[in-house]
Formats: C-alpha cells, sequence, structure tokens
C-alpha cells in the first residue's frame, strides 16, 4: 500500500452526546502518531455545513492539555449541524454542495476526513465516499459512531448510550424518591419522557434504576410496542394500588397501534423533514388525569439526557475515545467508507473490541430492542436486556473541578486561512 500523504479533517453532527468529544480527542491524538503523512489536523466547525463555508480551525494549535480535557467536556466542541446532503430529493443542490465540498478539500488538500455522527451523519460519509472515487480523489473517509439513541446497526452500542442511561436511570431513582414521599392516600403518579423517536434503547435503559418490584420505572413506554390507552390505564391504575405511586418512562417517539406518534405536532418539521416531537409525556398526563382522575407530573430530560458529563460512564468515555483511534488507524491501513463499530465478545465479565462495518451498511438503517429482550406484557424491558446494557454505565469519572463544579475545555478555534471565493 502506498502512503498516502496530505492533511486531516474532523467534524462532528447531529445531536452531541456526553462523550462525542472523547472520540474526537482520540482522532486528534493518533492522528499525531502518524505525522509522516498527516501534514496538518484540521476541525470542521459546525459538521458539513461549515465545511461547505470553509469554516476550519488548526487542531493544532491547541493545548495539549486541551484536547484530553475533551475526553470529560460535553456537546460538540467543534460545532455541530443537522444539514442533509439529500440527492434524492434534492438533486440539483446535492450536486452543488458536492462540487463545493470536493473544492474545498482539494484547495486545503483534505485526504482524511473523520465524522463522528450517527444515522444520518453516516449517511453523508458514505456519500463523500463514493463521490471520492467517482472523482478520484484519493481520501479516505471513516465514520466515527455517536448517538445516544443507540439506533445504529452492526455495532454492540454506540458512544453516548452508556452515559445517557446512566444519567436518566440516576434520575429517575432520585424522581421517584419524590414521588413516593410526596404521595397522598389517592395515589401519584410522574411521567418522565426521554428522547427516542423511533427506538426506545433511553427509555428502556432506565429499568437499571429498578431494583426491587417497589422500586421505579413501573411502567416504561417503547416506540417499538404499540400504545394501547385501556390497557395502560389499567397498568397505572394497578401500579397505584401496590405502591400508592406509579412512575411511568415514555421514550418521545411513542406510538399507538396505528402508527402515530402520540407526542408529534405535525405542524412543524425538523432539518430532515421530521414532525417535532414535543408531548409524549404531556398526552400520557391528560389520559392519566381524564380516566383515573390522578393527580401527575410531567418531567423532561430534554438536553440533559445527553450533555450530563458529571454523571457519564467511564467505560463509555474510554470506548469513545477507542472509536477515534481505531477510524484513524484504520484510515492509516488503506481503509475507507467504513465506521468502527463496537464488538461485545464476552458478556461476564464485558469485553470488547473495535471493528469495522462498510458504511453502505449502516446508512439509513435503525437498529431497535429485539421483541424477546422486552417482557411479554410489554411494560418492562427484562432480564435479556437488563444484561447488555448493565456493562455500560460501570466506571466513575474523575473530573477535574473548579470552584465546585466541572472544569470543562474551551478550544482556541485558530482559523485556517480561507482560499476559496465564499458560497451565497
Amino acid at each position: 500500500m502506498s502512503e498516502l500523504v496530505g492533511n486531516l479533517l474532523v467534524a462532528q453532527s447531529g445531536g452531541p452526546t456526553a462523550v462525542i468529544n472523547a472520540s474526537v480527542a482520540g482522532v486528534i491524538q493518533e492522528a499525531g502518531n502518524h505525522m509522516n503523512v498527516v501534514d496538518e489536523i484540521y476541525g470542521g466547525l459546525n459538521g458539513i455545513y461549515g465545511i461547505l463555508r470553509e469554516d476550519l480551525i488548526d487542531l493544532q494549535e491547541e493545548q495539549t492539555s486541551a484536547i484530553e480535557g475533551l475526553k470529560h467536556t460535553p456537546a460538540a466542541a467543534l460545532g455541530t449541524c443537522r444539514y442533509k446532503i439529500d440527492f434524492a430529493k434534492n438533486p440539483e443542490k446535492a450536486t452543488k454542495d458536492m462540487d463545493r465540498l470536493f473544492e474545498v478539500f482539494q484547495a486545503h488538500n483534505i485526504r482524511y476526513f473523520f465524522y463522528a455522527g450517527g444515522n444520518d451523519s453516516q449517511d453523508t460519509s458514505h456519500k463523500i465516499h463514493l463521490e471520492a472515487e467517482k472523482r478520484g480523489w484519493e481520501m479516505r473517509i471513516i465514520g466515527v459512531p455517536k448517538t445516544i439513541d443507540n439506533d445504529l446497526p452492526f455495532t454492540d452500542h454506540t458512544p453516548g448510550y452508556g452515559s445517557a442511561i446512566k444519567y436518566s436511570a440516576t434520575t429517575v431513582m432520585e424522581v421517584a424518591l419524590d414521588v413516593s414521599s410526596m404521595a397522598t392516600d389517592a395515589g401519584s403518579c410522574c411521567i418522565i419522557e426521554v428522547m427516542g423517536r423511533s427506538a426506545g434503547w433511553i427509555a428502556a435503559g432506565t429499568v437499571l434504576a429498578k431494583r426491587e418490584q417497589l422500586d421505579a420505572p413501573h411502567i416504561i413506554l417503547l416506540p417499538e410496542v404499540p400504545f394501547r390507552k385501556d390497557a395502560f390505564v389499567a397498568q397505572v391504575k394497578q401500579e397505584i394500588s401496590e405502591h400508592q405511586f406509579c412512575v411511568v418512562v415514555v421514550g418521545e417517539g411513542l406510538k399507538d397501534e396505528n402508527g402515530d406518534e402520540l407526542g408529534a405536532d405535525k405542524t412543524k418539521k425538523d432539518a430532515f423533514g421530521h414532525a417535532v416531537l414535543s408531548g409524549a409525556a404531556e398526552t400520557l398526563k391528560e389520559i392519566v388525569e381524564k380516566e383515573i382522575g390522578l393527580k401527575t407530573r410531567t418531567v423532561k430530560l430534554g438536553y440533559a439526557q445527553r450533555s450530563a458529563a458529571h454523571h457519564a460512564s467511564e467505560q463509555d468515555v474510554d470506548e469513545a475515545v477507542a472509536c477515534g483511534q481505531m477510524a484513524v488507524r484504520s484510515a492509516m491501513e488503506g481503509k475507507s467508507g467504513y465506521m468502527v463499530t463496537i464488538d461485545r465478545t464476552s458478556n461476564a465479565p464485558y469485553e470488547w473490541t473495535t471493528g469495522l462495518k462498510p458504511l453502505a451498511d449502516i446508512a439509513n438503517v435503525e437498529h431497535l430492542i429485539p421483541r424477546d429482550w422486552i417482557t411479554e406484557d410489554g411494560w418492562l424491558p427484562n432480564e435479556k436486556f437488563i444484561e447488555y446494557a448493565q456493562p455500560l454505565i460501570e466506571g466513575e469519572l474523575h473530573m477535574p473541578m473548579e470552584r465546585g463544579l466541572p472544569k470543562f475545555v474551551h478550544l482556541a478555534k485558530e482559523k485556517v486561512e480561507k482560499k476559496l471565493t465564499p458560497i451565497v
């Protein structure tokens, strides 16, 4: 294999996680071991959107301590986007975007590209890989997995997921203690909404909070299991009868038996054309209060579940770094058009390694919870799921602190000089 000499570019896309920056740190630190072929290490600001605008920063100008600090800093340090290159719906615009991307790549001699993201980001990486081959631009492209939704296929799980469920399960435990202590003779209900449009991995992960039958969550509603109103009402009544309180966890993408999302606002669309999800918990609250007459409160974890680096899983951080490192090593070996995977080799003790899967197999495929990992009645994940999820939340981070709070890092973001005419 001939050496490919040039510059390296790393970028992030989609919703952040508590450990996505750890993957970027892995890329940068591993790239430093290959300076015989890597001339410059660049970061793309705000993903593909920023790269189209030639918004690049010089990561070699960053302090070594700042790169190391990325491993415990949440959000997307390079900035992110939800920009889609869509040949199916807008071929003219997609072609124009690709032309511009390769103008940027060629102007800055980008020969290695690493994109950290979920389903749509892996789709973008795949398209860029195909275009590079089509245009004859020698370039190696590796996708780095990321998503708290844990819905990427062919990988045991994704970096970000373990930390998300560690925080979410902890919050369920804390809220449940509060709710139970305030329960009156009439009973009390609390509905906690977590992220997950099509897959219920995050909602399911909160089952780790349940050590005894009394413990919350008492009901977990997953997008994979069609919602049946009458059965739900009956189950809430039963939980109240047995425990005097009921804590329900619901994935935001919960669907009824017709496949309609309970919390969808169809008058609003996100960047990818999906109906905005904003009300599964509120819809359930209305049902409980109307059908049972029970005082009900809602909690929406929102951004907190993906940015809670203060309660991240050390296992998750280690795996996120390893995925970034594997991406670079694979590219140096001549690989392109792959996504890094996490491959579980043992459950007890938990052991894992990294692998590769073609981006063509990854793009736009969603990995859902297997039905046999959910109890027959559909109210909770079962022991198979618990065996899968438990190792992912292990380990406590020893974060640097400052004046009683976590000390996060901010990159200096030294801009790379632009060489092209700005796009309008």
